[in-house]
């Protein structure tokens, strides 16, 4: 089944369920919590979606609920931000400039994970997006943080891609799932249409909807940050050993979606069979 059937069938789930403004979404922005990521193959997700709604409501922005997101993420000439992650750095930071297309804006965002597993995130509003650290960005990075030097901090990668964001409608819990991920620099492009990323986040640890479908499905928990599954997609030579294992299970996700695929093109294949011999 072409991934586009698939996208369709997403856009159709979510438009049934119970719609979220920005401004109602304040109680959980959620700037300070805890998360754990999934890596879903594509063609489960319009049978995860029709289980989830009647736990969640989508976010809604000008009318859409499949959001696209641009992001360019910052790296120092070594990649020491990189590295860090690579290493298994306890404490450790991703600099990125992130524009929410729909909604038109765009923030210069500090997302910093420490020692035990707690994401927290700062940010300012900006105009746009640009490739190396403006006054206002490097002013706001060295009010944050003294560990990361604005100096000689330069886009590195693009990632893009579409987010369903749904909330908890009983609990302060945000689900993010995103769809149709790009990875671009410069001339490279990588893009894994076969792969959905998805992230529980909350403020400490709880019981979850999504969390519990995940387990009825036998979907471990466990996921690679965006950010280093695009650099060591485009980025060839740099160590990545720690991220081998993400990329196998990368890779297993991938077959189940084409093992899903097949399978539901060979049953919809079947029913269309059936129905034109029995108007025949």
């Amino acid at each position: 089944m072409p991934s586009s059937v698939i996208f369709r069938a997403i856009a159709n789930q979510i438009a049934d369920f119970t719609p979220i403004s920005l401004g109602e979404m304040d109680g959980v922005k959620l700037m300070d919590r805890v998360d754990v990521k999934y890596l879903i193959p594509l063609a489960l997700m319009p049978e995860l979606l029709q289980q989830l709604q009647d736990s969640y409501r989508v976010l809604e922005v000008e009318e859409c609920r499949l959001c696209p997101y641009k992001t360019l993420y910052y790296d120092t000439p070594n990649l020491d931000l990189y590295k860090a992650h690579q290493n298994g750095a306890r404490n450790r930071y991703k600099i990125r400039a992130r524009d929410y297309v729909q909604s038109d804006l765009s923030f210069f965002e500090i997302k910093f994970k420490n020692n035990k597993g707690r994401t927290k995130k700062t940010r300012i509003r900006q105009s746009q997006i640009i490739p190396t650290l403006g006054e206002v960005q490097a002013d706001f990075l060295k009010k944050t943080t003294e560990k990361v030097c604005p100096e000689g901090l330069k886009g590195v990668i693009w990632v893009n891609y579409h987010r369903i964001t749904l909330v908890n409608k009983t609990s302060a819990e945000r689900l993010t799932i995103d769809l149709n991920l790009t990875f671009q620099q410069g001339v490279q492009l990588k893009q894994y249409p076969e792969l959905v990323i998805a992230e529980v986040k909350q403020e400490k640890a709880n019981a979850s909807p999504f969390i519990e479908l995940m387990r009825q499905y036998r979907l471990k928990e466990g996921g690679i940050s965006k950010y280093c599954f695009g650099m060591i997609s485009l980025y060839h030579h740099i160590k990545q050993n720690t991220f081998k294992q993400h990329l196998r299970k990368v890779s297993k996700i991938i077959a189940q979606h084409e093992h899903l695929s097949t399978n539901h093109l060979a049953t919809h294949y079947r029913e269309f069979s059936v129905n034109r011999q029995a108007v025949g």
